[in-house]
């Protein structure tokens, strides 16, 4: 029972660190897009990437049972806790960089109930949209784009880290 989830978590934890290092690879050729092109490419992630955003705060809580569980094992407990603390970064580097930059690309996008409410487009405020602005399509671009590749070296730390719990354990 004790491998299946050691098992379970590595997967889930690879899906959540799938999508910002998906986000990342493509880093590169994204920054030579114009505002044009690069907004009509932002729109498409959203459906699909959502729905595997699921795998991060399940990966969070999986790596929390496994550190919970390994709590008397000594210095082998150190690594379900540095994953568990990626993994928590790689949320609060979402909450607070990230999601204020999706809300700026799907403010023109018609979402459905569901995605209205996880992307409350009403809520960039005048402050984030004059710092950033509307002039300023980059700034939301390099938020968007640098948050990803932090999230993805995060995430990797966290895979990592549970993979060389589960081959010692």
């Amino acid at each position: 029972m004790v491998l299946a989830f050691e098992v379970f978590t590595v997967f889930v934890t690879a899906v959540a660190m799938s999508l910002p290092l998906a986000h990342a690879l493509e880093f590169p050729g994204k920054l030579r897009l114009d505002e044009q092109t690069y907004t009509v490419v932002q729109t498409i992630y959203y459906p699909g990437f959502t729905v595997g955003g699921i795998a991060e705060p399940v990966a969070t809580v999986a790596t929390l049972v496994l550190f919970l569980m390994m709590r008397d094992q000594g210095p082998q407990n150190r690594l379900p806790l540095i994953a568990l603390v990626a993994l928590a970064a790689m949320h609060l580097v979402f909450w607070s960089v990230t999601q204020p930059a999706n809300r700026y690309w799907l403010k023109d996008q018609k979402l459905s109930k569901a995605g209205a409410n996880f992307f409350p487009v009403g809520s960039v405020d005048a402050r984030g949209r004059s710092q950033l602005g509307e002039a300023n399509w980059r700034g939301f671009r390099d938020r968007w784009e640098y948050s990803h590749v932090a999230r993805a070296i995060l995430a990797g730390i966290a895979f990592i880290a549970i993979n060389v719990v589960v081959a010692t354990h």
